[in-house]
């Protein structure tokens, strides 16, 4: 079985997962590229009961465009999000995929928020496409 480490900048936060994610997806919407810095942020969404959370975080409540929002965790040192509580999925956590720091995690298979998309990007061919 996959066991896969997740941590914070400093070290603080940690998120321990075992087993395959059950997604790995892109966002490509504008609050995802604020939160990340980035053109897209990346993630993949694990069941609770797959992950275990030591330290201490802070947390951030964003609305979503579109269904509930999201509960945002950061590490209080250092300020890196090393996981989310989507909340139409209480069952489920989402931690991104950066926080691994792992060249071989698995490509996203969803890609989101296309139209907002930076010309450059191509997300894996393979993968769901959703405007």
């Amino acid at each position: 079985m996959t066991d896969r480490l997740a941590s914070c900048s400093c070290g603080q936060l940690q998120a321990r997962v075992e087993g395959e994610p059950l997604r790995v997806s892109i966002c490509h919407c504008l609050a995802c590229q604020r939160r990340t810095g980035g053109p897209f942020a990346q993630q993949a969404r694990y069941r609770r009961e797959q992950v275990a959370l030591t330290g201490r975080s802070t947390e951030f409540v964003r609305v979503g465009d579109e269904g509930p929002g999201a509960r945002f965790h950061f590490c209080p040192v250092c300020g890196a999000t090393v996981f989310y509580e989507p909340l139409g999925l209480p069952d489920c956590l989402a931690i991104p995929v950066g926080a691994f720091a792992d060249p071989g995690f698995p490509a996203p298979t969803v890609s989101v928020y296309e139209e907002r998309m930076h010309g450059w990007v191509q997300p894996p061919a393979d993968a769901q496409h959703f405007p």
